[in-house]
């Protein structure tokens, strides 16, 4: 049944923020690993171990593979113009900036979309959006429990144990996965998932060409949010003379004024993406075997393939 149709589903939901996913196969898998036409194929292979094992493991009742159909929205970009700046490959101005990747990488993406749609493995990625924010209107809609697997922290900031929303996060492959909940995050950062990302806005994040405010470094950011509930109230207190904050503090987070203005919309990921009507249930059998059986015998993927269908039958 169409996802946008799903009435009262409590199975438990996986979300792949699946280019996080395929770049740590690329980098974790020799690219040694080939094709019978000499192609790397470490991604791919990868990629399949990893779904397989996650599968395993943790018995999703949906799955979907979450894409970054624009990995660097401009709307983000125009709040924040070194956003992801310091990764663009080439500038394009009628479309899209491109990530540089690993020369070897891209041309395996197509492969992992072919093979996951013969699969009949949901993949969705809406233009205009990150993966992250994909998975953040999923993650909004869903009725019963949701595993977010991620190598990208900014997650963090979906994760509620009410709701039994979690982070897998990969320490080694997928074999070894961090579950992040809220006792785990606030241990770690002294905040729960809706914290995290008012602490990650407030520290910055030079992987995202996230600025911060200057002077205020994750301790100091889990402190004010400790003391003030979150952004809000620590710019109140900026405005409250009888506020405990260093004139240091004071002045910095004044100054930032424009920055903390905007940086919520891009470090939060949206919840409002319009998702497009797809089966979310974990398939059962591939949806076209016979391109599978193709992409399998082309791209020498026949045992990670096999191994995942017996996996996935019931």
């Amino acid at each position: 049944m169409p996802y946008g149709m799903m009435r009262g589903v409590t199975g438990r939901l996986m979300l792949l923020d699946t280019a996080s996913l395929y770049f740590r196969a690329y980098f974790g898998v020799p690219e040694s690993v080939k094709a019978p036409d000499g192609t790397p194929v470490n991604a791919v292979r990868g990629l399949l171990e990893f779904i397989d094992r996650l599968v395993k493991d943790h018995r999703p009742d949906e799955l979907v593979a979450c894409m970054d159909a624009d990995w660097r929205p401009q709307w983000r970009v125009d709040l924040i113009p070194s956003y992801k700046a310091h990764r663009v490959a080439e500038e394009h101005e009628a479309g899209p900036d491109e990530e540089e990747v690993p020369d070897t990488l891209s041309p395996q993406v197509p492969v992992i979309e072919a093979v996951l749609d013969a699969l009949g493995i949901a993949r969705v990625g809406v233009a205009g959006y990150e993966a992250d924010d994909v998975i953040g209107t999923f993650t909004g809609r869903a009725k019963g429990p949701v595993d977010i697997v991620t190598g990208d922290r900014d997650l963090y900031q979906l994760v509620d144990d009410a709701r039994g929303i979690r982070v897998l996060y990969p320490l080694k492959g997928v074999g070894t996965l961090q579950l992040t909940d809220e006792a785990w995050l606030r241990e770690k950062y002294g905040v729960d998932g809706r914290g995290y990302a008012d602490l990650a806005l407030l520290r910055g994040d030079p992987s995202d060409g996230l600025p911060g405010v200057p002077g205020i470094g994750e301790k100091t950011a889990a402190k004010l949010l400790a003391e003030f509930g979150d952004l809000a109230g620590i710019m109140a207190a900026v405005d409250d003379p009888k506020a405990k904050l260093t004139p240091s503090q004071r002045k910095r987070l004044d100054e930032s004024r424009p920055y903390v203005a905007v940086a919520p919309k891009v470090v939060r990921v949206a919840d409002d993406v319009p998702l497009p009507d797809v089966d979310t249930t974990l398939p059962r059998g591939p949806r076209d075997p016979a391109a599978l059986e193709e992409l399998g015998a082309r791209w020498g993927l026949g045992g990670p393939l096999k191994r995942l269908l017996t996996t996935l039958a019931p």
